[in-house]
């Protein structure tokens, strides 16, 4: 057998953030930042004008984010993605690697995350494994992990197609997990968006 030639995880997340093509400027949300393994890949993403914010829900991952990432260009916001404290049509982009699954209410989640998109804007779930490496990985684990599972293709269209997005793509390889889903630029017409 030759070497080993597949991507170490970095260099796979470097690659998908990579193919996003993130907009030099953008607002970004990290969602599910744990130790800020993708802080710096979207710093370099957003340029020197750019913004992002670092959220988790557990206190002692955003401390650990930050003195491994400084406060330069990153906030860090206790919160849980399913209601965060932020406003309506805050961020151009979210990412939500290697979360997605400890969420247990991912359809609020998924609502959640097109409330604070931009119209336009996009949310991103990757993964550095494929959802079937990732779900037996959670199942060998077991303990709190053990039901943590990243949901089939259809699933995942539909949480995301209820939730409000458009132009759902998902790529699942033995390189990696992608879900992109934009928030559309605007209401159809014939619906009417009751306030707030």
């Amino acid at each position: 057998m030759g070497p080993d030639t597949r991507e170490k995880p970095l260099q796979r997340l470097d690659r998908i953030v990579k193919e996003l093509k993130i907009q030099p400027g953008s607002v970004v949300l990290d969602a599910g930042t744990g130790t800020g393994v993708l802080l710096p890949l979207l710093k370099e993403a957003v340029g020197p004008t750019g913004k992002i914010v670092a959220l988790d829900f557990a206190e002692e991952m955003l401390l650990r984010a930050r003195e491994k990432n400084g406060e330069e260009k990153i906030s860090y916001v206790p919160g849980d993605l399913t209601a965060t404290p932020f406003d309506n049509g805050t961020f151009d982009e979210i990412a939500c690697n290697s979360c997605f699954p400890h969420i247990k209410d991912k359809a609020a989640a998924a609502r959640e995350m097109i409330r604070i998109l931009k119209p336009g804007g996009r949310a991103t779930v990757c993964h550095t494994s494929s959802r079937e490496e990732l779900n037996s990985m959670h199942r060998s684990i077991g303990g709190v992990v053990g039901n943590d599972m990243l949901p089939g293709d259809d699933e995942m269209q539909a949480l995301f197609q209820q939730a409000g997005f458009a132009s759902i793509v998902i790529t699942d390889t033995a390189e990696g997990y992608t879900l992109t889903a934009r928030k559309p630029s605007s209401a159809p017409a014939n619906r009417t968006t009751p306030p707030a």
